[in-house]
Order: structure tokens, then C-alpha cells, then sequence
């Protein structure tokens, strides 16, 4: 019995695994820092919320990427079949209505995050928006990842039913970064996604997407100094992170290079998630 428990549980953890960096604790941060009535007694709110809703997205995005992880992750549950399809496909449909209840028990605003994900996942995996074209697919990452910081930030606070106009204006920016610069994802995933026929921007123009992401990196990071009023010593630091990741995705190419430059990003990443609280601090 205690075997089996075990057994299940760690395939719920492998679903998910790949996303504890870069999704489940930039969020968190982010939450905590975005909203002016946080408290810290509210973090396992928020990481409840948040991996409740990855795991809702990842069963239903794996379901349709088996032949894919069977290349680049095969520690994950249906390529290493751990879970067989019709399982994984029964998991998938029993979390939407544990995600919206849990998310109604909040406040309505909440549930409503969590409708808005519920549908992006739908459009995004059941509609394979995954295969489409690589700007389609970075904006709808933008607003799933927007959605994640609304409901987690909603969930943040003592007042679950607004935001105030900090965490809106981060919320915005942050969906523009994500926009603009998350097919950085991409690059470490090249080799599977050009074998089930996915036109990623590294793989349609793998020489400029390169260069893009060091253009992006230093021009929000440039941008950001200026929106949140940043010292001098603060945004050169910002500035020098996002140059140093950039410059590791042109200089350094290989599959493992890019999942740790990938990783690096997301540092990068959580750092314009902090800015929220310096601006707060300051003012």
C-alpha cells in the first residue's frame, strides 16, 4: 500500500518537476512581491495554487507530447509509462473542477484566473495552439503565465478580490517579457520539436533567434531600470545579468548548454519579478 502511494505520488511530482524552477517559485515570488497586503503565512496558499494549476496545464500538454518527451524528457510519466494515456487523460479532466473549486473557495477574481487558464490550456493542448506558428505559441504563453500571476497574486493577499495598480502594471510588463522572449524555451527542446514537425523561432531562424534574446534581455532589462526608478548599482547589475544570459545563449549551443542557460533566464526572470517590491520599498 505504502509502495503504491508513493509510486502515484512521485508520478504527480514528475509531471510537474521540470516547471518547480522555472514557473512554480518565479511565480510565487512574484505574487509575494506584487501585492501590497502579502504575508508570509500565505506562501503555501500560493505554491498550492500555482502547482495545482501547472499540473492541470502539464498532464494535459504531455498527453499530447509523448513521442516528443520519449526524445528530450523521458523521465516524464507517459514516456517513461509510469501512466498509460486513459489514466493520464482521466487525471487531466478531474483537475478542472479541482482547480476551479479550490479557486472559488478564494474569491470569485480568483476563480476567474483559473477559468482563464482552464480555457488557454484547452486552446493551447486540445486545440495543439502548441503546434502553430512560434509568435502564436509565445503569446499564449505570455497570457497563460499572466494568468498564473493574477490568480496567485490574488491569492497573496489578505483582500482576495482586487489588485491594486502596482501589481497590475507588473502583470502587464511581465506578459510583455514573456511575449517577447520565452521562446528561449525552445532552443533546448530543438531536436524533438523538429521531429514531430513543430516550427519553433529556433528552429524556422536559429541564427537570429539567438540574437534576439540578448537584444530582449538587455533592452527590457534597460527599460525595467527606468519603469521601476531604479540606483544606478541596482539596474547595472539587472543590466549585466541579462547581457551574461544572453551571451551564453549565442556563445554556447549545445542541448545541455541551453536547458542551463534556460534555468540562468529564469534567474534573470525572477529578478523582474522582485522589482515590484523595490518600487514599493522606495516610494
Amino acid at each position: 500500500m505504502a509502495k503504491s502511494v508513493a509510486h502515484h505520488a512521485n508520478t504527480i511530482h514528475l509531471f510537474t518537476k521540470s516547471d518547480i524552477k522555472t514557473t512554480i517559485v518565479p511565480v510565487t515570488l512574484f505574487a509575494l512581491v506584487a501585492t501590497p497586503l502579502c504575508s508570509f503565512h500565505r506562501v503555501p496558499h500560493i505554491i498550492l495554487w500555482v502547482w495545482l494549476h501547472i499540473l492541470q496545464f502539464d498532464v494535459s500538454n504531455q498527453c499530447f507530447s509523448t513521442e516528443e518527451d520519449k526524445r528530450n524528457k523521458a523521465d516524464r510519466p507517459l514516456a517513461a509509462g509510469r501512466i498509460s494515456i486513459r489514466h493520464a487523460t482521466i487525471l487531466r479532466w478531474a483537475l478542472l473542477p479541482i482547480c476551479l473549486l479550490v479557486s472559488l473557495a478564494y474569491s470569485p477574481e480568483v476563480l476567474y484566473a483559473s477559468a482563464a487558464m482552464a480555457v488557454l490550456t484547452i486552446i493551447y493542448n486540445e486545440c495543439q495552439a502548441h503546434a502553430a506558428h512560434w509568435s502564436v505559441r509565445n503569446l499564449l504563453n505570455a497570457v497563460g503565465y499572466a494568468t498564473f500571476e493574477t490568480g496567485a497574486t490574488l491569492v497573496a493577499g489578505f483582500d482576495c478580490t482586487r489588485l491594486d495598480r502596482t501589481a497590475v502594471l507588473a502583470i502587464c510588463l511581465s506578459t510583455g517579457i514573456m511575449a517577447s522572449t520565452y521562446h528561449v524555451q525552445d532552443f533546448k527542446d530543438v531536436e524533438g520539436d523538429r521531429l514531430i514537425g513543430r516550427r519553433t523561432l529556433p528552429i524556422v531562424a536559429p541564427r537570429h533567434a539567438r540574437k534576439t534574446v540578448i537584444a530582449g534581455l538587455v533592452a527590457w532589462s534597460l527599460a525595467l531600470a527606468r519603469i521601476w526608478g531604479l540606483d544606478t548599482l541596482t539596474a547595472a547589475v539587472l543590466l549585466l545579468l541579462g547581457a551574461a544570459v544572453g551571451g551564453r545563449f549565442l556563445l554556447y549551443r549545445t542541448v545541455r548548454a541551453d536547458q542551463v542557460s534556460f534555468y540562468l533566464y529564469n534567474v534573470w526572470l525572477s529578478c523582474t519579478f522582485a522589482l515590484p517590491a523595490y518600487w514599493r520599498l522606495a516610494a
